[in-house]
């Protein structure tokens, strides 16, 4: 770990103590993690203290574990369990009873120039909800809105919580792991009613993962293979 990151470390534990817990990051990135119930003292903390000074929240988002470190993607090689890729059940990880939603801010400190990464996990997997950020940082209103908006994440204490992407009428979360990729409504355009309609989609549902690798014998490398004493040119 750089020697930059291990002073920042070293920073946030004089100021937060036991408070927050470092997770694995970035190579070149301090990632911190904090409960719900301390988010918003944390992040006052973390603005204000003279050796950390983290006044700008650049980027918030809305992060879904569903399936994290158990969902596999069929490929060509070869692990433990088959041709498969994607899990590790050995890697440490801190997922743990019924938690699926976090949401990680990014920090920057202009004044020693110094970036952090907060991530705090929502109580509910059905509601999940966190203490709103902008009153800490003016910064966070649309990044939550976007949060709300794609993964259906509320925001305690929020000014203005409502939808910043999707239709009024949109249905559901888009960015959530079980949100089907067709989506569930379509809309047009009505010539007869001369009003944009709303209905159910009209597309067939599709796997678009390969359940069975197949090979495409025309890229057999034996069919190219020149038989002996045959010269091409």
């Amino acid at each position: 770990m750089p020697a930059y990151i291990d002073e920042l470390a070293a920073r946030v534990r004089t100021a937060l103590a036991d408070r927050v817990r470092p997770y694995a990051g970035l190579a070149d990135e301090f990632a911190i993690e904090v409960d719900a119930a301390d988010l918003l003292e944390v992040a006052s903390t973390l603005r204000d203290d003279p050796q950390l000074r983290f006044e700008m929240l650049i980027d918030l988002a809305g992060v879904d574990y569903l399936d994290y470190g158990r969902a596999e993607w069929r490929t060509t090689a070869a692990t433990g369990s088959g041709f498969s890729r994607g899990v590790n059940r050995t890697a440490p990880h801190t997922l743990a009873g019924n938690r699926r939603f976090a949401v990680v801010s990014q920090l920057l400190s202009i004044t020693h120039n110094q970036r952090l990464r907060l991530r705090v996990w929502a109580q509910e997997a059905e509601d999940p909800m966190v203490d709103s950020l902008t009153g800490v940082w003016a910064s966070a209103d649309w990044f939550e809105r976007e949060a709300f908006d794609l993964f259906g994440i509320l925001f305690r204490g929020h000014p203005d919580l409502r939808r910043i992407l999707t239709d009024y009428g949109f249905i559901g979360h888009p960015f959530r792991k079980d949100f089907p990729l067709i989506g569930n409504v379509e809309v047009r355009y009505d010539p007869q009613l001369k009003r944009v309609v709303y209905e159910p989609v009209s597309i067939e549902a599709r796997t678009l993962v390969p359940r069975v690798i197949r090979h495409d014998n025309r890229y057999d490398p034996a069919l190219h293979e020149q038989p002996p004493g045959v010269v091409r040119g």
